[in-house]
């Protein structure tokens, strides 16, 4: 029930009682809840910060002229310095008084320079804390969204991309915002105030000051343009090879079994390599704009310092010395961060488009339960009622399936691949819904039970089992909630898999590689069977789980099962996929199926009586399994001579 009321909440979260969608504002809202403090605060003490830096050019400014008009005899002039420190000087003496205390303008630009570090400490300090907590924020949510999602969607899904977009993805954000969303800011801050300022002093000199800075602006913004399309791809390309890479490193068996390294790292290379032609483009994209940007800046600080010398000569009640100061100081004070506003834009570019790329997962559907679905016992007969499944392609899967299996029974299905033997029991999981037909479980619509807790009581054990790196032990018992090691090893020992354990050299402590690396084909699946039977289960699917041990083992394993049933699994109805008869004859009902219908149907006795799939096969490995002990026998009534 707890499990329950967990996905209950999960669903109400992520999605309202109109089964509407959360749009990406509102996503966005959710991930930076709680740190949009913190950047407000964070772009406050950046514009501090930008205030104290463009107070030191109007000192200096103040202290150029009054020294000018020192050398002049004017000594009666207004010291003219920003804010209250120019009255406090004229109210002293004026010029004379300032130039026999320097050391106070020279203390007073030392605190500037000060208070200007420690707020963009505190700008830093706040923003990256928001920004880390924001990353954490959209990765716990990718990460419990994906377990929501169905399981098409990750049949459909590229691991490697998955991947990229949750780590890559939900970097690029961060250092978005931990760096370039206050510098934003910074230059809109420099750009106001700094202009106010500036037209404050002379009007003409700050047109000729900004003549080039619309050209600029364009330029970035073109650039922001170009670099958010180009990035996606590189993006996208970055994906794909992380794919690459994935499959690669959890196939590794395989391509050592093969002899594929060489294909393998040609793959690679290949996606290596268009992903570096892609990022190619975004470096040579960034080298046009920075050097072009970078020719702006150099002719708008020559426009503004010819035009300023030219006006102090020619024109002395126009402009002071001091004041060209501030505009040559202020103008190029004002062409870095309008030039840094086309990488913070192409940065933006970038965070926009992984925040797509990742607004897209969590703006999915997830798995979903109708609002009356229900929790039925699933100890009761299964009904298959003219059951069909086809793909998204409209490829055919299955077809009018329809056969009853009574509760506790053992059945057993044999088909060719693609057969839908795996298909139809994926159904039976809700894996995928039914929607020709139905599939009942004491006479309730499986459609109508919530998934969890139909997936909760039935265990599944695959051809190709999925391991933890952890001890077996872990391994067997994630199953069940604090197992205690007497129940681990009774199942274990159902699953004939308690004998090669304790061989290990730390048994049941024994670490298990990677996807079970360490352990054989047959090992893993045993320890898989194991898992499986140590959880209650109502029904029980064996996916032609016992392919990979031997014909004795697999014996040994049915006769636990079968005892085991009178115990652990009295009332479990199992399903059994596999090609070796022996494995299928002693089930109660087998359902032969050919192109995704039920060609035959009945018990062992009765199938090898009639024409058809199952009586080939009996033959085909009877005669095999005679020709065997043909081969055998010589050996055994002829041993070998001492010499």
């Amino acid at each position: 029930m707890q499990h329950q009321a967990v996905g209950a909440k999960l669903t109400a979260f992520y999605y309202m009682e109109d089964n509407m969608q959360q749009t990406k504002h509102e996503i966005l809202l959710d991930i930076t809840k709680g740190n949009r403090m913190k950047f407000v605060v964070s772009i406050l003490a950046m514009g501090v910060g930008v205030c104290f830096s463009l107070i030191m050019p109007l000192m200096l400014s103040g202290t150029i002229d009054a020294l000018v008009d020192a050398a002049d005899g004017n000594m009666a002039a207004t010291v003219d310095l920003p804010g209250p420190i120019g009255p406090w000087f004229q109210a002293r003496g004026g010029i004379e008084y300032l130039l026999n205390h320097l050391w106070i303008i020279a203390i007073i630009l030392i605190v500037c320079y000060v208070a200007g570090g420690l707020f963009q400490y505190i700008r830093g300090r706040f923003s990256a804390h928001a920004s880390e907590n924001v990353a954490r924020n959209l990765r716990n949510r990718l990460y419990s969204h994906l377990q929501t999602l169905s399981y098409n969607y990750h049949v459909q899904a590229q691991t490697g991309d998955l991947i990229q977009r949750c780590t890559s993805d939900v970097d690029t954000i961060r250092r978005f915002l931990s760096g370039q969303l206050t510098e934003i800011f910074r230059a809109v801050f420099m750009i106001v105030i700094a202009l106010l300022i500036m037209l404050s002093i002379n009007t003409q000199m700050t047109l000729y000051s900004m003549i080039l800075v619309p050209p600029l602006f364009l330029f970035a913004w073109l650039y922001f343009k170009w670099i958010q399309k180009y990035f996606k791809i590189a993006d996208e390309s970055e994906g794909k090879m992380s794919a690459v890479l994935q499959e690669n490193l959890t196939g590794v068996r395989v391509v050592r079994a093969f002899g594929r390294q060489k294909f393998e790292e040609n793959k690679f290379n290949g996606a290596n390599d268009d992903l570096y032609k892609k990022n190619m483009k975004l470096v040579q994209l960034l080298s046009y704009y920075w050097t072009g940007s970078n020719i702006l800046e150099m002719a708008q600080s020559a426009v503004t310092l010819i035009i300023g010398v030219i006006t102090v000569v020619t024109y002395p009640g126009e402009l002071t010395i001091g004041e060209m100061t501030v505009f040559v100081s202020y103008t190029g004070m004002l062409l870095w961060p309008i030039r840094q506003l086309g990488r913070i834009l192409s940065d933006m570019g970038k965070a926009m488009v992984s925040f797509g790329r990742t607004s897209e997962i969590l703006l999915t559907q997830p798995e979903q339960d109708d609002p009356d679905a229900v929790t039925p016992p699933l100890d009761r007969d299964i009904e298959f009622d003219h059951v069909g499944f086809e793909h998204e392609d409209n490829t055919p899967v299955l077809r009018d399936i329809n056969f009853t299996v009574k509760q506790g029974q053992t059945v057993a299905l044999l088909g060719a691949t693609g057969s839908g033997k795996s298909t139809l029991m994926n159904l039976l999981q809700r894996l995928y819904d039914v929607k020709r037909g139905e599939i009942r479980i004491g006479g309730v619509n499986i459609n109508h039970i919530r998934k969890s807790y139909l997936r909760s009581r039935v265990g599944l054990v695959l051809q190709e089992p999925f391991l933890y790196s952890r001890t077996v032990e872990s391994n067997i018992g994630i199953a069940r909630r604090n197992p205690s090691h007497e129940m681990v090893r009774a199942a274990a020992k159902t699953a004939a898999a308690d004998e090669f354990i304790e061989g290990f050299e730390k048994g049941y402590e024994t670490m298990v590689g990677e996807r079970g690396v360490t352990l054989s084909g047959g090992q893993k699946q045993r320890v898989a069977i194991a898992r499986t039977l140590l959880k209650d289960n109502d029904i029980l699917i064996f996916d032609d789980s016992l392919s990979a041990v031997d014909t004795e083992t697999d014996r040994a394993i049915r006769e636990a099962l079968a005892e085991a049933r009178k115990e652990l699994h009295k009332s479990a109805t199992t399903f059994i996929i596999s090609h070796r008869l022996t494995t299928l004859a002693e089930a109660d009902v087998i359902v032969v199926m050919q192109n995704g219908k039920i060609s035959q149907m009945g018990s062992h006795d009765e199938l090898v009586k009639q024409e058809g799939l199952y009586k080939r096969i009996y033959q085909i490995q009877a005669a095999l399994e005679d020709e065997l002990n043909d081969t055998d026998e010589p050996e055994a009534n002829n041993p070998p001579q001492a010499e």
